[in-house]
Parts: structure tokens; C-alpha cells; sequence
């Protein structure tokens, strides 16, 4: 109860007035904002906090339109801690009406986290001139409170190369291409068609992302021919997609490639379709968590 009327009380006072508050915001000369990442598989927008770490906004590629918010904290919470964001009207904009965009909990050792939604209020705060602020009791005591503003001030410029740079994202993830299957015509190292448009989608994901650590690279063949034919065309299979990331920028000594002949079949070599099923590569890509 005593925690509610202090929200409210926070609420209904002018933020710069608070002294029994410990407080976190950039003055007007500190507040800065800027693109740490622009490029199609990661888009990320940053804002310090002196004295105590720094905001990031986050979208990678993918299908849904996804957005993170991390409070980055110098120190992280000591115990499980409930707090609000609240978006405050800056000094110098007296008279406007502050707003709850939501209640949060931090977990223990973590920095905090913004649900999407709450993520994309925040963005349009900002662009509207106002200043999304967390509010909570300071976990080493209790007694003391704690407001971690995002200023508002040079926000707007950089606010819309990182939209440009939202409308450049892929639609498709690092977990959409992490295990690829391609699949061959009939003999040879011809991909077929949508093979083809598998194998475009990887490379272009593997020129934007510099963080890929390791792609293995396993071909198979079907049983038709000798042994030893279909153990050199997996070689060779395994080896033109090998070139392919390597064209996309890729160490050679990240990717390992291996062929397997007829070895390994994931169906019986009976009919067209089983054989089509065997005659592949298959692309298993790792980066770090």
C-alpha cells in the first residue's frame, strides 16, 4: 500500500523537485543517443545513463516486427524487485501529465527487461518529447528510492535512422537459416530451384551477421552409381557451397565440411521422390548466445 501512494505521490510532483529520490538522467549536455547497430540482421539504438549504465533498443530480423528494451545496469538487482515506467514530462515541459506505460519485476543479477509493447510506447514518448522513467526501491535499502530517466534530449535524429533501419531488417531469422537442407538434380552439384532460393537467403544472412562462429557442412548422395562416384560428388557437393560462404565473407577456417557418399540415407533409394530426399546437404550454423 505504502509503495502505491508513493507512485502516486511520484506522479503528481514535478521530477526535478524529488530530492528524497536517488536519480538517474543525462542533463541536457550529457543526453546522447546512437546507432550501434545498422545493418539488415540487427538494428540497435542506445542511450547512456551517467552514474549508473545505459538504455538499448533492440530489433533483429525475423517474420514478427520484434523489439527489445534492456536497462543495462553497472550493478545488477541483489534480490527480485517490482518497478514502474512512467513516462514524465521532463523540467521544462511543466504542466503536462505524466502516464503509466507499465509494471515491471527484476529478477535477481539481471538487467531489466521491457515487454514489446511497453518497448514501442517508450519509443513514441520519446518522440513526443517526454521521458520514460523507472521508479523503484533501491535492493541493498529499502528505504531508499531510485528514478532512472531516458532523456529525450538529441533523441529524435537518431530515433529515425533507426527506424530507416527497421524498414531494411530481413524477414527471416538466424533460427529460419541455422538448419538448412538443399537439395540436387540428379547427379552433378545442381542445386534444385527452391534449393536455390534456400541457399541465397543464407548467404545473404551470413554477409550482414559477423558473429557466425562455426557452419558445418554434411552431403549426401543417393545410392545410384558406384561408391566411390557418389563419395566424390558429395565432396564436390559439400565443397561449392563451402565456396559460396566463403564469396559471402566467411572464414575458411570456420566453416568444416564433410562428404558422405551414400552413407546416411534419410529414405529408401526405391522411387524418384526417396532419392531426391537423400541426394542433399545439410547446413548447421552456430553463433554465440
Amino acid at each position: 500500500m505504502r509503495l502505491c501512494l508513493l507512485f502516486a505521490t511520484l506522479i503528481c510532483l514535478p521530477f526535478i523537485a524529488r530530492a528524497d529520490l536517488k536519480q538517474y538522467v543525462a542533463s541536457l549536455e550529457e543526453s546522447q543517443w546512437r546507432i550501434s547497430g545498422n545493418n539488415p540482421v540487427m538494428c540497435r539504438l542506445e542511450h547512456d545513463i551517467p552514474s549508473y549504465g545505459k538504455a538499448v533498443f533492440t530489433s533483429i530480423a525475423g517474420k514478427d516486427h520484434n523489439l527489445n528494451f534492456t536497462l543495462d545496469m553497472w550493478v545488477k538487482p541483489d534480490q527480485v524487485t517490482e518497478a514502474k515506467l512512467i513516462s514524465m514530462a521532463p523540467a521544462w515541459r511543466p504542466g503536462v501529465l505524466s502516464k503509466e506505460i507499465t509494471e515491471l519485476t527484476y529478477q535477481k543479477y539481471f538487467s531489466g527487461e521491457v515487454p514489446r509493447n511497453a518497448a514501442w510506447s517508450m519509443l513514441a514518448e520519446l518522440e513526443s518529447g517526454m521521458q520514460p522513467t523507472f521508479y523503484y526501491a533501491d535492493w541493498y535499502n529499502q528505504t531508499n528510492k531510485v528514478a532512472v530517466g531516458l532523456s529525450a534530449v538529441n533523441f529524435s535524429r537518431q530515433y529515425a535512422q533507426f527506424k530507416s533501419c527497421l524498414s531494411t531488417l530481413l524477414p527471416y531469422s538466424f533460427e529460419d537459416i541455422a538448419f538448412t537442407v538443399l537439395t540436387y538434380e540428379t547427379g552433378g552439384t545442381e542445386l534444385t530451384r527452391y534449393a536455390k532460393s534456400q541457399i541465397r537467403k543464407v548467404q545473404e544472412y551470413l554477409a550482414y551477421d559477423s558473429n557466425v562462429e562455426l557452419v558445418l557442412i554434411d552431403a549426401y548422395t543417393d545410392s545410384y552409381g558406384s561408391r566411390s562416384a557418389n563419395q566424390s560428388v558429395s565432396v564436390q557437393r559439400a565443397d561449392s557451397v563451402k565456396q559460396l560462404f566463403v564469396a559471402s565473407g566467411i572464414q575458411q577456417s570456420r566453416i568444416h565440411t564433410l562428404g558422405h557418399g551414400e552413407r546416411r540415407h534419410v529414405a529408401s533409394n526405391q522411387t524418384i521422390e526417396e532419392r531426391a530426399r537423400n541426394r542433399r546437404v545439410v547446413i548447421r550454423i552456430s553463433k554465440p548466445m
